[in-house]
């Protein structure tokens, strides 16, 4: 990457809010697990296990980073999501093996897109309330909160 681009990538990160930050983590690691994907099938073993290891360390984040105060049940089974793709994700390293990895790949995107819905709904709900009068005091639990 050139330095403007690195630039631009920065600039994203460094003003993204934490909602944009974890589906940026999140389209990372689907792209880090569809180029694990590409490496296996150019029999590229060197590739392969440093796209698993980048989405292994996105899953470690996501783990590392739950809220188990906001919601422990919530957080406790993302906990367990995240723990059985890296066991996925080391199956597939280890046996040179693409099915592991493009399960991982369907579930971080189904949970990609089930996160921008809650944000969406996040969102609009912020507006309704401001729209309608509503004090903008201590917000009321969200299970996303769980997740970041």
């Amino acid at each position: 990457m050139n330095s403007y681009t690195n630039n631009y990538l920065a600039n994203q990160v460094n003003t993204a809010s934490p909602e944009q930050l974890m589906l940026m983590l999140y389209d990372g690691a689907v792209r880090f697990a569809s180029m694990a994907i590409k490496a296996i099938e150019d029999n590229t073993p060197d590739k392969r296990s440093y796209y698993i290891n980048k989405t292994y360390a996105i899953l470690a984040e996501f783990a590392a980073t739950l809220d188990r105060n906001q919601d422990a049940g919530l957080a406790e089974n993302l906990d367990a999501l995240y723990h059985y793709m890296q066991q996925q994700l080391m199956e597939a390293n280890l046996h040179n093996d693409t099915e592991p990895i493009a399960e991982v790949k369907t579930m971080l995107t189904d949970l990609r897109q089930t996160w921008a819905k809650a944000i969406e709904m996040d969102k609009q709900e912020r507006v309704s309330a401001v729209a309608g009068g509503a004090p903008m005091g201590k917000p009321e639990y969200k299970p996303l909160a769980a997740a970041m």
